[in-house]
């Protein structure tokens, strides 16, 4: 491979070397998907290895000096380079007759844009599968860990409505060039197809976690009291069997569920 170009500290890159952690990405969904899109695929380290399987193959890349180690492995009409953040996934979809393909989305997330790329991938609905590379601290926050008390959040209550997650593999800085100054970890997400709380109602679901979440370490009867009417308090917390009393860390997914349909149920 030619010489990389610099890593752009501003687009927070880390190119990533682990040939371990290389073929536990490129490996994950390789046997369901359709299609195969990388968001940010740099000097193409994973992409060399996605390109080999018998797949439609589209990158998204904001930096335009990793043409030269791209171009010459992807066809012309499937190179994007954009920026992903301000990605128009439906028109992506159906410009390319994605709409009834099932998608795997392959990314070693920028530390800096991390959260809002994947709530951006989140409301793709042909995005089935995901294999995706964060901070630890912000990955973690995707999946259950197992015995970690308060671990609820806005993140992870969107996570596991539309997504059964499991940790794929932890990440040294070591894994990277150059090395970030913390551990990463790999996440491996498989869309549910009956979600409790359908991504129709993505917008309306997320605005109610946002004002559960301000301030999670707070009961909840406190931090919601802007957004339920004071009159309707009694009621809302009645009809989803859920203590005001609770802090919002501390919920359970049901529980979350049982307050966002109560919250509809005032409206």
């Amino acid at each position: 491979m030619a010489i990389l170009p610099k890593a752009d500290k501003e687009l927070g890159q880390h190119f990533l070397r682990d040939q371990n952690v290389i073929t536990k990405i490129t490996e994950d969904y390789k046997d369901v998907a359709d299609v195969i899109i990388e968001v940010g695929p740099g000097p193409a380290i994973l992409s060399q290895h996605l390109v080999k399987y018998d797949l439609p193959f589209y990158f998204i890349e904001k930096d335009i000096r990793f043409s030269e180690q791209l171009d010459p492995i992807v066809p012309e009409e499937n190179r994007i380079y954009a920026d992903a953040v301000k990605f128009n996934w439906p028109e992506f979809i159906k410009q390319h007759d994605l709409q009834d393909k099932k998608i795997w989305l392959v990314s070693n997330l920028p530390y800096n844009v991390s959260s809002p790329l994947f709530f951006s991938f989140v409301q793709v609905p042909q995005i089935k599968y995901m294999t995706l590379m964060f901070q630890k601290e912000v990955g973690e926050k995707t999946y259950n860990r197992e015995h970690q008390k308060n671990q609820m959040s806005s993140i992870l209550s969107i996570a596991l409505n539309f997504f059964e997650t499991k940790q794929l593999i932890k990440v040294s800085p070591g894994a990277f060039t150059p090395p970030p100054k913390v551990d990463s970890v790999v996440v491996s997400y498989s869309r549910h197809e009956n979600p409790v709380v359908p991504l129709s109602e993505y917008k309306k679901y997320e605005t109610f976690l946002r004002s559960t979440f301000q301030q999670r370490r707070k009961q909840i009867g406190s931090v919601l009291r802007s957004a339920v009417p004071k009159e309707k308090k009694d009621d809302f917390f009645k009809n989803a069997d859920v203590l005001p009393t609770l802090r919002a860390e501390a919920l359970k997914l049901e529980q979350i569920y049982a307050l966002y349909k109560s919250f509809k149920d005032i409206q």
